[in-house]
């Protein structure tokens, strides 16, 4: 009883495991899969959890890494001031790809939607992502621009965890568009309205960075299974994929 071997304070402590949580992305999802196949000894979760809610995850120390697009207040950059104002300790920061958001609406455009303002305009409906989602930040931001009050926008609160399902709802015609990345357009065969491209980082805590599955995965990033991955989709560029963002020195 007295070598007894002392538990682990946090998920993070345990070997072979590795936990992401934050923004969800479908080119992630296969890359989990590639490195579950690649590293059988390895247990590899993802909690879709928004980018803010990846990075509260990472503050009470339940993942290894946080997903995020989280785009600051300038539109010049992402990530850092809301790592600053959420986390205690900088931590490093990753970059898993380049991707474009946008809007999805049906093949063909039936309601001719070129930009934001004509969702207001037409009165139509949308469908959203979650209060933490940087998407929903996103679209959010978008509609101030467009000078459009979002509690007069039909479907405004009806609330999607994922970017594929948007994409559901919209194909089904229970939703005029909906924000989403590009890759889910060619997926379900909608057309797609862009609006920006974005920066989707990997954001790691200092004691968690050198764990081996993190390594692992960091590693994966550089390997031409990933970037053959990345073909399969569209709206994806992978120029600054596995390079780091944060320190700048690293």
């Amino acid at each position: 009883t007295i070598n007894y071997p002392r538990q682990p304070e946090t998920a993070v402590e345990i070997p072979n495991l590795l936990l992401i949580a934050g923004s969800n992305d479908i080119l992630l999802d296969h890359t989990l899969v590639l490195f579950r196949r690649q590293n059988p000894e390895f247990v590899a979760f993802f909690g879709n959890l928004g980018s803010l809610g990846g990075l509260k995850a990472l503050r009470q120390g339940l993942c290894h890494v946080a997903t995020s697009h989280l785009a600051q207040e300038d539109n010049e950059d992402y990530n850092f001031s809301f790592a600053a104002s959420l986390l205690e300790e900088s931590p490093a920061i990753v970059n898993f790809c380049n991707r474009e958001q946008g809007l999805l609406v049906p093949k063909g455009n039936p309601q001719n939607i070129r930009k934001v303002e004509d969702i207001g305009t037409k009165g139509l409906s949308i469908v959203n992502r979650p209060l933490e989602a940087s998407t929903r930040l996103m679209l959010d931001r978008e509609f101030k621009k467009a000078g459009l009050d979002c509690r007069n926008v039909q479907g405004y609160d009806r609330e999607f965890q994922s970017h594929l399902e948007v994409g559901l709802e919209v194909l089904a015609g229970r939703a005029s568009t909906g924000p989403a990345i590009r890759a889910v357009a060619d997926l379900l065969g909608l057309d797609f309205i862009p609006l920006r491209w974005e920066r989707f980082d990997l954001l790691i805590p200092k004691h968690s960075f050198f764990t081996k599955s993190v390594q692992l995965f960091l590693e994966l990033l550089h390997s031409s299974g990933f970037k053959a991955l990345a073909e399969d989709f569209s709206g994806y560029d992978l120029s600054q994929s596995g390079k780091m963002v944060y320190p700048m020195d690293a």
